[in-house]
């Protein structure tokens, strides 16, 4: 008989989500943490490192184009994500380094370019985050009074995300010759316009940086609307993606991998990553405490504020320990449309005030907050793991960078003693480390008047 081959066992996907002094929004506050070195760089190759040494798939920096909620109240701005993940891949050799870029008010050459060019710089580590920006404030800080229209928006990711991988692929990968005798250093039979012609879009090309070591970053989506799910089901190989319970996990999971077929897609083309922010103590009242801890430091000024924000309505004014007022429905909202549901649905399961709200979002502003042991943490991760939920996690430290260095230090060793989670790396690039092929070039044809072009 011919010899089998053992399937390789389904492993976890974790990515770091890094967010300034962690992600609960008083964390700031709490003694574990390091505020003021929010624009040191020192600080963040300590927990890219950190990260690298537990042998976590990515770190990512989310990233928005206006000073988000009220700075009066919380750590927030810094650092460009790109910009600091060019700095963060010099000193480390294997992670994955994710960035957000916004393509409503960003043009498709500038990204693929930088993009391209962190991808070298890194040896094939780079990954984007694609969003599309939802609040006024962005819009106000391009010219304009209002964003756009959600569909609109995703319309011009579509033809954004259409332009960017037209731009990776203007060179092929053997483009460069080096022949110092002959005197030719590319052959520019192999270097191409793409002369994209569209809706949102004329670019000529090609990319002024070659193919890079991955040929596309790993790309990544956040949203999770119908047209979010429709796009990440035709475009993304990584979903990023706030679920409250394992029923909840289930059925986005199930969801959006019954979508791709249709677009010619299998299920192990699409990692789907929830969010988790892990409260650690080494007992569970220990852990539950620290949760309060960070409770505690809350300021609700700046709570009610982000929860405005999410809900699209004004409740400044309104008693804290009162009920949620009747609210807009989601067809109406014209920012993150998934969120809004996501936070009107639990305060009415649960039946919230206001300050309870405010305290259960503290963490992780719609993500899963857990509080218990490296244990409990761990089980939690494999329950959804295992019963068709995730197929890894996006881990979102509530303090930092205590809180990372807990999760590396005692919840990644249980996940490999359980085989559910790598012991050391075995590829290079961010693609190998998911588990995704390199995409081959798809080269445009040579320059000529491209279709519906006018004369």
């Amino acid at each position: 008989m011919p010899a089998t081959s053992t399937p390789r066992p389904r492993r976890l996907h974790l990515n770091a989500f890094l967010m300034n002094a962690g992600h609960h929004d008083a964390a700031w506050r709490h003694p574990r943490t390091q505020p003021e070195r929010v624009t040191d760089l020192r600080y963040f190759q300590h927990l890219a490192q950190t990260a690298e040494r537990g042998k976590l798939d990515s770190i990512f920096f989310a990233d928005g184009l206006a000073l988000w909620g009220k700075v009066k109240h919380n750590a927030l701005g810094g650092f460009e994500p790109l910009t600091l993940l060019s700095a963060l891949a010099t000193v480390t050799e294997r992670i994955g380094l994710i960035a957000t870029v916004s393509t409503t008010f960003n043009e498709p050459f500038h990204t693929a370019r930088k993009f391209a060019s962190l991808d070298h710089l890194s040896g094939g580590r780079a990954g984007w985050n694609i969003v599309t920006s939802g609040t006024a404030d962005e819009a106000r800080n391009f010219g304009q009074d209002e964003h756009l229209e959600h569909s609109l928006r995703y319309d011009r990711a579509r033809e954004f995300l259409e332009v960017a991988t037209k731009l990776w692929d203007s060179w092929e990968d053997d483009a460069i010759l080096l022949d110092r005798t002959r005197g030719i250093y590319v052959d520019d039979e192999k270097v191409r316009p793409i002369d994209h012609w569209g809706e949102h879009f004329v670019v000529q090309g090609p990319l002024n940086v070659p193919r890079s070591p991955q040929g596309y970053p790993l790309l990544v989506q956040a949203g999770s609307s119908e047209d979010g799910k429709e796009f990440a089901a035709q475009y993304a190989e990584a979903v990023f993606t706030a679920q409250q319970s394992l029923a909840d996990g289930q059925s986005f999971y199930k969801d959006v991998k019954n979508r791709l077929p249709r677009h010619g897609r299998s299920e192990d083309d699409l990692k789907i990553l929830p969010g988790i922010c892990p409260v650690i103590g080494s007992t569970e009242a220990e852990a539950r405490a620290l949760e309060q801890e960070l409770t505690d430091l809350q300021v609700p000024e700046y709570g009610l504020a982000q929860l405005s924000g999410m809900l699209g309505t004004d409740l400044t004014g309104l008693p804290l320990d009162g009920p949620l007022p009747e609210l807009p429905e989601e067809r109406d909202i014209n920012g993150n449309k998934s969120r809004f549901t996501l936070v009107a649905e639990l305060a009415r399961r649960d039946g919230l005030t206001l300050r309870e709200l405010i305290a259960r979002l503290g963490g992780g502003r719609g993500h899963r907050v857990f509080a218990g042991t490296p244990d409990q943490i761990a089980d939690q991760l494999e329950e959804w793991f295992t019963q068709g939920a995730a197929d890894g996690f996006n881990v979102m430290p509530p303090h930092l960078p205590g809180g990372l260095e807990d999760f590396v230090d005692h919840v990644v060793p249980i996940l490999q003693d359980r085989g559910l989670f790598r012991t050391e790396y075995t590829g290079r690039t961010l693609r190998e480390h998911y588990g995704l092929p390199r995409p081959e070039g798809r080269l445009a044809p040579s320059a000529t008047a491209a279709e519906g072009q006018p004369a």
